[in-house]
């Protein structure tokens, strides 16, 4: 299509979830009572390990990103819900729009990769605890955070860049309550297989490369594990891992049902659904999930808190 047929869109309108409508003030009061828990909740995990010496080991420093990468999270995608559930205008410009799917993609990116090496620091841990020490050092931990932060840029920037410079002819209502990729890419009039064929490509590795990792880990502890005599051993070693694991399952379930199966898998609004599971709820879920099923977390929480109460 020749650039005299083309429109250019300034703006896209995000139709969000037009089947709610009428419960659009209760919907806001729910996500706002939510939003305020997962800010709450993840704030005391990064205040927690961070005053607490108790906390200072590398499982606490990763916890730490983990919890400060779930608010960044829902930052991206959370206010501008909020601003088209109380707003007639339900639109957002076309810079803003790429700066929004820039960071989903580049945040989406960091805890897929950062998910991957809490499950590698629970090998050593588990597997090698002679070394451990000298294998996640400080040094080490906090060199390979920096990567994991640093490894979504190229990946949000390829992405957003190679999608927004492609035709937009018109039509700019993205159907979904942000701009993720594929209803953005919905909306281009040119010819997007070479694009599709990558993202799908980027997907499939930046999902199930750690996936493969945190599964192998898994596989390799659970063998460890199963060599201990002693139950106290096991029961311990089990309990440091399943908080991990109900994360990484709650993002991976969602994350693989909404970006890797078939478009005709699921209705837009299945996956409107399931974006809002790993973009809202599960960044609430994770500091619930390490402070109820850790007794050092729930300790530590309860002596910044003030409390003098040991949670055993």
């Amino acid at each position: 299509m020749s650039g005299l047929n083309k429109t250019m869109v300034t703006e896209f309108i995000l139709l969000g979830f037009p089947n709610l409508a009428q419960f659009q003030l209760l919907f806001f009061v729910v996500l706002l009572f939510i939003y305020m828990v997962t800010l709450l909740g993840n704030i005391l995990i990064i205040l927690t390990t961070m005053v607490d010496p108790a906390l200072h080991s590398p499982m606490y420093l990763f916890l730490q990103n983990l919890s400060l990468l779930d608010i960044c999270f829902t930052l991206v995608v959370v206010p501008q819900l909020f601003s088209n559930l109380l707003t007639e205008k339900k639109s957002i410009s076309f810079i803003g729009c790429m700066a929004q799917m820039f960071f989903f993609f580049s945040f989406g990116t960091v805890e897929c990769f950062l998910l991957a090496a809490m499950a590698y620091d629970r090998y050593v841990a588990i597997c090698n605890p002679l070394h451990y020490r000298n294998i996640m050092n400080r040094r080490v931990c906090i060199q390979v955070i920096l990567a994991l932060w640093f490894s979504g840029i190229p990946v949000g920037t390829l992405q957003t860049t190679w999608l927004f410079s492609l035709p937009f002819c018109g039509p700019n209502r993205v159907n979904h309550f942000f701009c993720d990729g594929p209803p953005v890419l919905a909306l281009v009039c040119a010819d997007t297989s070479l694009f599709e064929t990558y993202s799908l490509t980027a997907t499939v590795i930046i999902i199930l490369s750690p996936f493969v990792l945190i599964l192998g880990s898994y596989i390799c502890i659970l063998h460890a594990v199963l060599k201990m005599n002693s139950a106290a051993g096991r029961h311990k070693a089990f309990s440091t891992c399943s908080s991990h694991l109900i994360v990484v399952t709650l993002l991976y379930g969602t994350g693989i049902l909404a970006y890797i199966q078939p478009k005709s898998d699921y209705s837009p609004d299945i996956k409107k659904l399931l974006s809002l599971s790993y973009t809202v709820v599960t960044p609430t879920l994770n500091p619930i999930i390490y402070s109820l099923r850790n007794s050092e977390v729930k300790e530590s929480l309860w002596r910044t808190l003030g409390r003098k109460t040991i949670i055993t």
